[in-house]
């Protein structure tokens, strides 16, 4: 059987040379359009599809991801499952560059998003994210860094900051006070509207540098970044292929029921419009097939 997994990172990630079957999808959605188009594409039995977040080039700020679009635009292609794989500033001194931080949770400090799909529809939702990441997707990717041998730590506190800008030496110093495992700009709000879509959705934090906190070292800048992100891609491209064998059944994951419970507004006061607009989420529940 085929599985579905989606990738969310850079786009360099879909360079495989025994990737087939390569398609490239331009996509609209109910939310705008996504950061790009989807590339899929068959490695082995498992259907991946590649969405840079940024866009191509890294033409967008994570303050200006449609990050609506991008979820949504994956779960209508058809994946089960996400992944993302990111870049982030390490909070602690045992956390260096090139290490890999698989969270399992998520503070989010952003205030200019929408992480929701259900906002302004007359639909009301509340899903848990008591746990944001999926369980059975992060011992897979565990699994697979400690079979590539590759450095890493299993759970840890993503701090999700608002962007563009690096933080200040007083906010990298507050963090840390907070016992927090790494810093970046996108992944908590991914892991809402994830969840909204009912897709279990994990976070492969690729260390890039120390923030700003460490006085030995050089204040974190963009070029020390995309220096660091550049060798991190290929160790990205090897813990994907070791991910492969190892993919658990999205449909086992309680993220994969999550409106079940989530759904609070009853379907006979779903309007037509919300209806229309929503029917990729709510299709299951208004049919009661679930």
């Amino acid at each position: 059987m085929t599985k579905n997994l989606a990738i969310i990172g850079g786009s360099g990630l879909y360079d495989l040379p025994d990737l087939t079957q390569v398609e490239a999808h331009a996509l609209n959605t109910p939310f705008g359009s996504p950061s790009d188009q989807v590339v899929t594409g068959l490695l082995g039995d498992v259907r991946l599809f590649f969405l840079p977040r940024h866009g191509r080039g890294h033409r967008l700020s994570p303050s200006e991801v449609n990050y609506r679009a991008n979820i949504w635009a994956l779960k209508q292609l058809g994946a089960t499952q996400v992944l993302s794989i990111s870049a982030v500033g390490s909070l602690k001194e045992a956390l260096p560059p090139g290490h890999l931080v698989i969270c399992d949770q998520f503070i989010d400090r952003t205030f200019s998003r929408a992480t929701s799909f259900f906002e302004g529809s007359g639909v009301v939702a509340h899903v848990s994210l008591a746990d944001p990441t999926d369980l059975a997707l992060r011992q897979a990717l565990g699994q697979a860094a400690s079979h590539l041998e590759l450095p890493h730590q299993t759970g840890g506190t993503y701090l999700n900051m608002e962007g563009p800008h690096f933080s200040t030496r007083a906010e990298s110093a507050l963090y840390r006070s907070w016992g927090l495992d790494v810093i970046g700009m996108t992944n908590a709000t991914e892991a809402k509207l994830a969840r909204e879509a009912e897709l279990p959705y994990a976070t492969a934090a690729f260390v890039t540098d120390y923030d700003c906190w460490r006085e030995s070292e050089e204040a974190v800048s963009a070029e020390e970044v995309m220096g660091q992100l550049k060798r991190n891609t290929q160790s990205a491209q090897a813990l994907l292929r070791a991910l492969l064998p190892r993919l658990p059944d999205p449909a086992l994951s309680p993220a994969s029921t999550a409106l079940r419970s989530g759904l609070i507004t009853q379907p006979n006061a779903i309007d037509d419009a919300a209806k229309a607009r929503l029917g990729l989420l709510l299709a299951p529940y208004l049919a009661g097939s679930r």
